[in-house]
C-alpha cells in the first residue's frame, strides 16, 4: 500500500456517514470465525482437555536396567483415579503422571486387565478436573470424533475425525482378540495410546488403543461402555475375573430374512471369527462363522454382551448357546473354564 493510498483510506474513514451511505460493516468476533464444527472441536477440548494426562511408566529389562514408555490417560474422577491402556503401564515399577498445569506427580497402578487392554492408574494428587463416560446410548459410525493425548512427546494434541466402525475386534498384545472395538479416522501415532476419544459433547465414547502400520485414517478405542463395566472390578479386584469359552468374536449383522425365519429380534450378533484348538468351544462343536444369538437364554446382541455374561458365569458350569449356523439355529451346550489371564 502506497503512502498516497493509505492517507486516502484514512480520509475515507474519517469522513462523517451521510444519509443513504449505509452503516459500517462491524468488526468480526471469534464466534463468528468459527463454523459449526470448528465450534464442537473448541468447546470439546476446553472441556476435556485438562482431565487428559501424560504417563511415563518405568519397566524392568534385562540386566536390571530400567527401560521407559509412554502414552496417554484421561483423569475420570477429581481424586485422581484415570484410565489408560495395560499396555502402557503393566508391570511397571514406577508412573510418573504429567498434568496439563505441567505438575509432574506419581502414579500408582491400581488394575489392569489386558484381555480389553484397559489399567486404571491412581495419581497422588486431588481436585483434579475430570471427563465423563459415555456409557450409555450407541456410538454411530460417521459421528465426530476427539481424539485428545501426547503423541510422541507432543502434549495436548488433538485430532480429529469421525467413527467408521463399531463392533470390531482387535489382536491384543498377548494375541488375544479384543472385542467391542470402536474403529475411527482421528490420526493417531505413539504416545496417543490410553487417551481418551470424545465425542462432540466431550464425553469420553472410547479409549484410544492402538493403529495399523502404514494405514491412514484407521485408528482403534476401546469403547466406553467396556471401560465402564472394567472400571469397578478393577477397583475391587485389581484385575477382571472371567470365564472363557476359547473363541474370539465380531459383531457382524444377521440378514433380514433369517431373522424373520427364526424371529430373532436382534440385527447383529456376535460371530465366531475364531475357535482356540482343545477350548471348551471347540468341544462343545462350535465353529467359526457361528452367530451366537443367546448365552444361557440371554440374548447377545449388544456389542460386548457375551464378554459380560461370561465374566458372571461359574467356571466349570454347563451353559446352553444358541447360534445361527448358516441357515439353522442351533443349541449347543459348553461348559466355560477359569480364563488364566484372569486368574490372580
Amino acid at each position: 500500500m502506497t503512502r498516497s493510498t493509505a492517507g486516502a483510506l484514512r480520509l475515507i474513514e474519517d469522513e462523517p456517514r451521510r444519509e443513504g451511505q449505509g452503516e459500517p460493516i462491524p468488526p468480526v468476533g471469534d464466534a463468528d470465525l468459527l463454523d459449526a464444527y470448528s465450534s464442537a472441536v473448541v468447546g470439546v477440548v476446553e472441556r476435556v482437555g485438562p482431565a487428559v494426562v501424560s504417563l511415563a511408566a518405568e519397566h524392568p529389562a534385562p540386566g536390571g536396567r530400567a527401560q521407559g514408555g509412554a502414552g496417554s490417560g484421561v483423569v475420570i474422577t477429581p481424586d485422581g483415579y484415570l484410565l489408560t491402556n495395560s499396555h502402557v503401564v503393566a508391570g511397571a515399577r514406577g508412573i510418573a503422571v504429567t498434568l496439563p498445569d505441567g505438575r509432574s506427580v506419581s502414579g500408582r497402578l491400581v488394575g489392569d486387565d489386558p484381555a480389553t487392554d484397559l489399567a486404571l492408574v491412581r495419581a497422588e494428587a486431588g481436585g483434579l478436573p475430570f471427563a465423563e463416560l459415555r456409557s450409555e446410548g450407541p456410538v454411530r459410525p460417521g459421528q465426530l470424533g476427539i481424539a485428545i493425548g501426547n503423541p510422541l512427546g507432543f502434549h495436548s494434541t488433538v485430532s480429529t475425525g469421525v467413527v467408521s466402525a463399531v463392533g470390531r475386534t482387535f489382536p491384543g498384545r498377548d494375541g488375544r482378540l479384543i472385542e467391542d472395538v470402536i474403529q475411527h479416522t482421528a490420526p493417531l501415532n505413539p504416545g496417543n495410546s490410553g487417551g481418551p476419544l470424545v465425542d462432540s459433547r466431550g464425553r469420553v465414547i472410547g479409549i484410544n488403543t492402538a493403529i495399523i502400520p502404514f494405514a491412514q485414517g484407521i485408528g482403534f478405542a476401546i469403547s466406553a461402555q467396556t471401560a465402564a463395566w472394567v472400571l469397578p472390578r478393577l477397583l475391587a479386584h485389581g484385575r477382571v475375573r472371567r470365564s472363557l469359552l476359547g473363541i474370539s468374536v465380531e459383531m457382524r449383522p444377521i440378514e433380514a430374512r433369517l431373522r424373520h425365519r427364526h424371529a430373532i429380534e436382534g440385527a447383529r450378533a456376535p460371530t465366531i471369527v475364531a475357535v482356540v484348538a482343545g477350548s471348551p468351544a471347540e468341544a462343545a462343536g462350535l465353529r467359526r462363522g457361528d452367530r451366537i444369538l443367546a448365552f444361557a437364554g440371554t440374548a447377545t446382541f449388544l456389542p460386548g454382551s457375551l464378554q459380560r455374561l461370561l465374566a458372571e458365569w461359574p467356571h466349570g458350569e454347563r451353559a446352553r448357546v444358541a447360534v445361527l449356523r448358516g441357515e439353522e439355529r442351533l443349541e449347543l451346550d459348553v461348559r466355560p473354564v477359569e480364563d488364566d489371564a484372569s486368574k490372580a
